[in-house]
């Protein structure tokens, strides 16, 4: 059978659910991955309203739209981050307080175990996010990380996301990590450290978004090779890599659109992604979970992208060979 084809829903918070919801539908999405921002998902809502969650599973259930995931990436960042001032546009009021920044860290762990309850609710099977890292300044920068503070830093988020993985494995989810630069996980040695500190948590797997390994010059189907039994979503987003000799992968503090950047995200088909090897690997390491379009591109209208992506996933997908079978000759 196909895998489900969802479409993240975190690039149109700016749409009512219903709104947004009708849209997929026509479009030709199988469901939803649902953002906690907007009015997607309001997780204090979903876990002290009785009625809140049965009613969103109705709109839903109308359209033919189904919900296996849940995404919490703005929350979940401030769990491990050095917060600062540029999360309070990340985060609800609630969570943000006074901006003090342990506070926010603490209120963010509790929201995340908010979350992985509403999740529950909502009779999804996984709750996808980031970590944050107290160390990405030191990726890059200088001072540069030590292992000592690599080591710190992979304590921490033991430490941190402990309670919240626990949540998982008492309501029966698993959490997926979006491996991503600005995590701890950020690419394929960093990913295998931190799961190699996690290897007894298997409620803990990683989202699998090949655009960010691409540009930083990962080959995704090799991650997916290594870790395909612990990728427990996956996103599809391509990306176009256009290096000038002037132009950079770290950005230039350019916005997406811009024509000097040395990356920018593609709508699906339009990038270097090679999403037939990608398949195939995916085919091989027994992935039977949903594709998730995380739409973005700079440079097409968001509607026709998202209804076309719709489309080449549905074309994309195929399945594996049955196990056994012979090879023609």
């Amino acid at each position: 059978m196909a895998r489900s084809v969802l479409l993240f829903t975190g690039g149109w918070s700016d749409l009512p659910l219903d709104t947004l919801a009708q849209l997929a539908a026509d479009w030709g999405y199988h469901g939803l991955d649902l953002a906690c921002w907007g009015d997607h998902v309001e997780v204090q809502r979903a876990v002290a309203e009785d009625e809140y969650c049965p009613g969103k599973l109705a709109l839903l259930g109308r359209l033919e739209l189904s919900v296996p995931v849940v995404s919490a990436h703005r929350v979940s960042q401030a769990v491990c981050d050095r917060v600062e001032p540029r999360h309070r546009a990340l985060l609800p009021d609630y969570v943000w307080g006074d901006g003090d920044p342990a506070g926010v860290n603490q209120r963010a762990v509790e929201e995340m175990l908010a979350t992985v309850r509403a999740a529950h609710r909502l009779g999804a099977a996984v709750v996808a996010g980031f970590s944050g890292s107290p160390i990405w300044a030191a990726v890059l920068g200088y001072p540069g990380a030590t292992d000592a503070l690599v080591e710190e830093a992979l304590r921490d988020f033991q430490h941190s996301w402990g309670p919240i993985l626990d949540q998982c494995r008492d309501c029966g989810l698993r959490y997926a990590l979006e491996v991503h630069p600005g995590q701890l996980a950020y690419d394929f040695h960093s990913a295998e450290r931190l799961l190699d500190r996690m290897q007894d948590r298997e409620e803990f797997g990683f989202l699998f978004d090949p655009s960010h390994l691409h540009w930083q010059g990962i080959d995704p189907v090799a991650f997916v090779r290594r870790f395909g039994e612990r990728i427990y979503h996956v996103h599809v987003k391509d990306v176009a890599v256009r290096l000038d000799g002037r132009s950079g992968l770290l950005g230039s503090y350019l916005p997406y659109g811009d024509p000097r950047r040395g990356w920018e995200p593609r709508s699906p088909g339009h990038g270097d992604l090679d999403w037939e090897a990608i398949v195939r690997a995916l085919n091989e390491v027994g992935y039977d979970g949903p594709l998730a379009v995380e739409w973005s591109d700079p440079g097409m209208n968001r509607e026709h992208g998202a209804e076309e992506a719709c489309r080449f996933v549905k074309q994309l997908d195929f399945e594996p060979a049955a196990r056994g079978r012979p090879a023609f000759r």
